[in-house]
């Protein structure tokens, strides 16, 4: 039998797993690299230290899979998307480290713009309103405040590209880019399918420093992953994780949609082979570029979810593990109007307030250990409520259901809040590893290894039914933007 490598690189770890000719994951490998961060906030994470990682979960993959290693005929790639990376073109070193996407630090080079009535052209372009959580502002302040970034960049020498531009460089020597990543950085005219002069312009940079964009099924090199393999193997499927999540969703259809859990949260949907029009609140990008054609997605990101639940975790220490928080949270009726307003580096869609610091509200000297846990709870699905709502006036019409997918799905308390917040089904697919898996049968697909109709089509899946009445989740939802507002509003 043959087989698919695909590469999950995801903001706190990088997985490698081994899918079959069906579709079915065979194994899986991962290991975490640091958040490097200090008092002002700032998010980094060590270019190096993921590629290094890189090799080392494929490495052990291949190991505890016990699969003949020649019989692995495509690889996929799915990233984190907007997280910014500087790199020598001649020695293929790193600069700098790696500015995440969560890092609100480059808002001094998207006010500039702004000031400069600049903005709305930006967003005209782009799809995005302005805002420094994207890929362009970070290369931009890397550019300015950085030296050796600088040296590179007056030398010629500047690669500037997003993680699956930076790994496909250091595994295949080619320095490019598929179309979901290259939408998510702020720098491609939707319109054109090409990085905008203009606004590449508007940001300081040349459109040298930026890589080739190429559909998500290209061949984009051959990799042995440094003597891994026996030989060099075709990478053959490139996507931004939240996009490799839909396709493995099969939401392929116009006007699908899915929610991924991670560190933070996508809600995105297939808006069809024509750009959708600006709707305040969330942003249009290209979903993916397959077989020659281009699909569109609105979505709306959300920059802290999963992540709050690992700050209850690491950072106050409210619990010993990830897994506790729902059991905690179903002891009590509910938050005792406590509100945990998550905005750690500002709030995302659909509010856009970079400003915004977070808060725990209404604690009162009744407040227990468990009403806190449930607030952070509470608050993820309230999250995402608030950017489907946005979705459904984006697409005209609400949806009927929704896909979900990522490991916080496995929270049971969670997602029962998530279905009566949304008041849809909340359909929860079998696997966690979505975006592994959509990479995977994109590349194998391109490869001649599998038919994506079938394979991925047997992923069990079930539905969590809303359980409270729109009454009820409508005097919830008011409680919960009126908290919101008070931090908003600042």
């Amino acid at each position: 039998m043959n087989y698919v490598l695909s590469i999950d690189q995801s903001t706190s770890a990088t997985k490698a797993l081994l899918w079959d000719s069906m579709g079915k994951l065979v194994s899986r490998f991962d290991k975490r690299h640091r958040q490097i961060t200090n008092e002002l906030g700032w998010i980094e994470h060590d270019p190096e230290e993921i590629y290094r990682n890189t090799l080392a979960v494929v490495g052990g993959l291949l190991d505890q899979s016990g699969v003949d290693s020649s019989a692995v005929k495509a690889i996929g790639l799915s990233n984190q998307r907007e997280t910014a990376v500087c790199w020598s073109r001649g020695s293929g070193k790193a600069l700098c480290n790696a500015i995440v996407w969560q890092c609100a630090r480059a808002e001094s080079i998207t006010a500039t713009i702004e000031a400069a009535g600049q903005a709305d052209l930006v967003q005209a372009v782009t799809g995005m309103p302005l805002s420094p959580y994207f890929s362009a502002a970070k290369y931009a302040w890397m550019l300015q405040n950085l030296p050796a970034v600088r040296e590179a960049y007056e030398q010629q020498d500047l690669c500037c590209g997003t993680i699956d531009a930076w790994l496909l460089f250091k595994l295949t020597g080619a320095f490019k880019t598929d179309y979901s990543n290259a939408s998510r950085t702020q720098l491609l005219n939707l319109d054109t399918l090409a990085w905008d002069p203009d606004v590449v312009e508007l940001f300081g940079l040349r459109t040298d420093v930026l890589p080739e964009i190429c559909f998500s099924d290209s061949l984009f090199g051959c990799t042995d992953f440094d003597g891994l393999l026996p030989e060099p193997c075709p990478v053959h499927g490139v996507l931004g994780d939240s996009h490799a999540a839909l396709y493995a969703n099969r939401c392929w259809q116009q006007n699908t949609a899915k929610v991924t859990f991670g560190t933070g949260s996508s809600v995105m949907v297939n808006a069809g082979p024509q750009r959708p029009a600006a709707v305040p609140g969330v942003v249009s990008s290209l979903a993916w570029g397959l077989g020659g054609t281009i699909t569109y997605a609105i979505e709306g990101n959300i920059n802290y979810t999963g992540a709050v639940i690992d700050w209850l975790v690491h950072d106050i220490e409210l619990l010993r593990e990830p897994r506790e928080a729902g059991v905690l949270a179903a002891t009590v009726e509910d938050t005792g109007g406590v509100f945990l307003i998550p905005a750690f580096s500002g709030l995302g869609a659909p509010y856009f307030n970079n400003h915004a610091r977070a808060a725990f509200l209404g604690l009162n000297r009744n407040t227990k250990k468990a009403h806190l846990v449930r607030a952070a709870e509470e608050c993820i699905a309230y999250q995402i409520a608030d950017v489907v709502e946005v979705v459904d006036q984006a697409i005209g019409r609400p949806l009927t259901f929704i896909c979900a997918d990522g490991g916080p799905t496995r929270d049971g308390f969670l997602m029962q809040l998530q279905a009566d917040m949304l008041q849809i089904p909340l359909r929860m697919n079998g696997i966690e590893e979505l975006s592994g898996q959509g990479a995977a049968l994109v590349a194998g697909a391109a490869a001649g290894v599998l038919d994506p109709l079938e394979a991925g089509a047997e992923n069990s899946a079930r539905e969590i039914l809303p359980q409270i009445s729109k009454i009820e989740r409508d005097r919830r939802f008011r409680a919960w933007k009126n908290a919101v507002a008070v931090i908003n509003e600042r």
